[in-house]
């Protein structure tokens, strides 16, 4: 006869067996991961051949010669020199990552995968101990403090800190889905951990939202590969924030912040957009949305489907 003991630990064991394998609460509709897609036509086929062979590279390329990918160099301190550009230029070497991962899913390809590893390397050394990424201010805390201000997180109306990062995260998402690979998603996770103990509700931490809407779908994502909920919490908040007086100073309907998100009738610019695509998205919790407490009111579209009218159209802009 088994002891107690050896019953209890197996017991246990399959308890906790359940619990890891419990799937997480999202939507009953769920989007299909870019994993598990394959098109195959006379259309699109030649159209995604001529991407991964030719748009990915050309973009890499661009990030190159306009100094994007020399400034994580010079941050990590593998190369010397200024800061080039503009601050939210970080972003645009992480969507090309995100890209490049999803051609990745349907086409190995042992170069570019060598080429990422590189790149996220400089990344990763770009990175501050505890977790900040943000090149501008690493390489130079003085070279744009009319962009960012004099310290962390001090201009978040223009700074785009927290939209870099948005892009970030989903870069990560997309290499570790299509590579396994943590290597960006560790960089991201250390990133996704400063951000969430440095924004809340306690007295010690800041209570003010994103300029550009962005980190949030990026923090979704993170909890759907990671489960761990504090990142969806975090996007929760974020969306909160809005349109709340009590916390911060608004800063009006051009960055979404002139109401609550899910009282918000009017729309302003892709902006807009982007909370829209990221409160409705982000809705997980029992299928709650992401804006609006336990309200469905992001179910609820009629008056802002109403405000996507051509008098607020307006062409993509940052």
């Amino acid at each position: 006869m088994k002891s107690p003991i050896v019953l209890l630990t197996c017991c246990a064991t399959a308890f906790s067996t359940l619990l890891s394998a419990a799937p997480l609460k999202d939507y009953p509709i769920k989007p299909v991961p870019f994993t598990e897609v394959r098109v195959k036509d006379s259309f699109w086929t030649p159209r995604m051949e001529t991407n991964r062979l030719t748009t990915v590279w050309y973009d890499f390329k661009k990030c190159e010669e306009t100094g994007r990918i020399d400034n994580f160099a010079k941050a990590g301190k593998l190369m010397a020199g200024e800061f080039r550009g503009t601050p939210f230029d970080d972003s645009d070497v992480y969507k090309v990552i995100e890209g490049a991962s999803y051609t990745m899913a349907v086409h190995p390809d042992p170069k570019l995968e060598h080429y990422l590893d590189d790149l996220i390397a400089k990344i990763a050394a770009a990175q501050e101990p505890d977790g900040y990424l943000y090149t501008a201010r690493t390489i130079d805390p003085k070279c744009r403090l009319d962009f960012f201000g004099p310290t962390r997180w001090s201009k978040l109306a223009g700074s785009h800190e927290l939209y870099n990062l948005g892009h970030l995260y989903e870069a990560a998402v997309a290499h570790f889905q299509a590579t396994h690979e943590r290597s960006l998603l560790d960089v991201a996770l250390k990133s996704a951990n400063l951000v969430c103990k440095t924004f809340g509700p306690a007295p010690t931490q800041l209570h003010e939202p994103p300029g550009h809407e962005e980190i949030e779908i990026g923090l979704v994502k993170l909890f759907r590969v990671t489960g761990d909920i504090q990142y969806l919490d975090q996007a929760k908040y974020f969306c909160d924030l809005r349109g709340r007086p009590e916390t911060h100073h608004l800063r009006g309907p051009y960055q979404q912040d002139d109401h609550r998100a899910e009282r918000s009738r009017r729309a302003c610019g892709p902006r807009w957009l982007f909370l829209l695509g990221r409160g409705g998205r982000g809705g997980i919790d029992g299928g709650r949305p992401l804006c609006g407490g336990d309200r469905p009111d992001l179910g609820k579209r009629g008056g802002q489907k109403n405000a996507l009218n051509w008098r607020n159209r307006r062409l993509p802009e940052r």
